[in-house]
């Protein structure tokens, strides 16, 4: 039996149904932004009544929120910074995420019940920098995505401060963010919540005038996304406070993936002290399973090489697995009502990726329409049918189609 502590699992949402989704598939805590003062403005964020309609549901479910004030403000941008602070505590907001100093040591003052955690934007590196926060009252420290696993044993020695580190998901091209290639190309401040993920973009490559590429492989300057799997148990071992997971503009179905992914993987090393070769093989399967970026290590094991680079490729792969949203079951007739998201047919053979729950696999053989008249295909986006199985189905589950080269499931 492990006495290793369970670190937060902190997921991304970019609305309201994300942020349940997150906390039913087994987040701690959610993240999120409001329409003020927040970086990602082009996500859909949340409206103050909103913020307190998923603080209810995330307490409801022993869950918490926390929500991002993290732009860079220039002197305008801080009219009314006083009341929503001050909202955002009524509505029992747990934390705010800030990367502004002015900021975070004003929360402290007009609104002392929130936890101040200091953003990844302000590139924390090193033990010195962490305890200058925590002397100055803040509660949590999110660590720069470029500090190794080496670089982290040896910081976490010399600071009790609570910290923060990301497990998964986009990696910036500059340092922790600061990036000025959207704002100078685009006009698109990053650091105010309009990049323009310029990085990802492609370009033509020149070396004077000669063309360092040819006109099918257009140079682009991304990484690959993070993945720290394989990192979990030292992070654990180390008594990091709370594992992140990046994307508040990724879908339901990616965060469902991700949290009920790094949900087991967690509770495997609480219980057991490590994760096993098996389950290891199998969470990284799953994670495969996004619709996402090629995945790295991310600096956890040293300075990222080229292969850990995306050099001519943009944009995230589109995987059309997943197939439909369970709305009802009926357990007499053993009919599962569903919302389409992808096509599908008879005969296909599917897996339930349901909360808290390991995943199934079953074959779609019986399909109808809201009549009750039989289908044969379910082609439609949105469209609600019923599909015959003994299999009982939660609401908010997903069925996703088993690709033919997939290895069977360890779990």
């Amino acid at each position: 039996m492990s006495t290793l502590r369970k670190p937060e699992l902190l997921a991304p949402a970019g609305d309201l149904k994300r942020l349940k989704i997150a906390v039913l598939y087994g987040a701690d805590a959610v993240y999120i932004g409001g329409k003020q003062f927040s970086l990602r403005s082009r996500a859909n964020n949340f409206s103050m009544a909103d913020i307190a309609e998923g603080t209810a549901f995330a307490k409801a479910h022993g869950a918490r929120v926390h929500v991002t004030v993290n732009m860079l403000p220039h002197e305008g941008d801080l009219d009314g910074l006083k009341e929503y602070l001050c909202a955002l505590q009524e509505a029992g907001v747990h934390a705010i995420i800030v990367a502004s100093a002015a900021i975070a040591m004003y929360a402290k003052q007009i609104a002392p019940h929130l936890e101040v955690h200091i953003s990844t934007q302000h590139s924390i590196t090193n033990a010195a920098a962490i305890n200058y926060w925590q002397a100055k009252g803040m509660d949590r420290v999110v660590l720069a995505r470029e500090v190794s696993m080496a670089q982290l044993r040896e910081t976490m020695r010399h600071t009790t401060m609570p910290l923060e580190v990301f497990i998964h998901g986009g990696m910036c091209i500059s340092y922790s963010g600061r990036c000025m290639l959207s704002n100078h190309m685009t006009m698109r401040d990053a650091n105010r919540g309009g990049c323009a993920q310029s990085c990802r973009w492609k370009y033509r490559l020149y070396g004077g005038d000669q063309p360092l590429h040819d006109e099918t492989h257009h140079f682009s300057m991304s990484s690959k996304d993070l993945m720290a799997l394989p990192y979990l148990a030292e992070l654990m071992e180390l008594g990091v406070a709370s594992m992140k997971i990046e994307g508040r503009m990724k879908s339901t179905y990616y965060i469902a993936t991700l949290v009920h992914t790094y949900r087991r993987a967690i509770d495997e090393i609480a219980e057991t002290g490590r994760l096993s070769d098996a389950s290891l093989q199998a969470c990284e399967q799953e994670l495969h399973k996004c619709e996402s970026r090629p995945t790295a290590n991310g600096f956890y094991a040293g300075m990222p090489r080229a292969k850990d680079q995306l050099y001519g490729v943009n944009g995230a792969g589109v995987t059309n697995e997943f197939i439909a949203y369970v709305l009802d079951y009926d357990e007499q007739n053993q009919l599962a009502t569903v919302e389409v998201r992808n096509k599908f047919t008879t005969h296909t053979l599917a897996e339930l990726l349901s909360p808290y729950e390991d995943t199934i696999r079953f074959m779609i053989e019986e399909l109808y329409d809201e009549d009750g008249l039989p289908l044969t295909v379910a082609n439609q986006p949105k469209r609600i049918v019923k599909l015959r199985t003994a299999i009982k189905m939660k609401p908010h589950a997903m069925i996703r189609k088993v690709l033919q080269e997939e290895r069977p499931l360890v779990y």
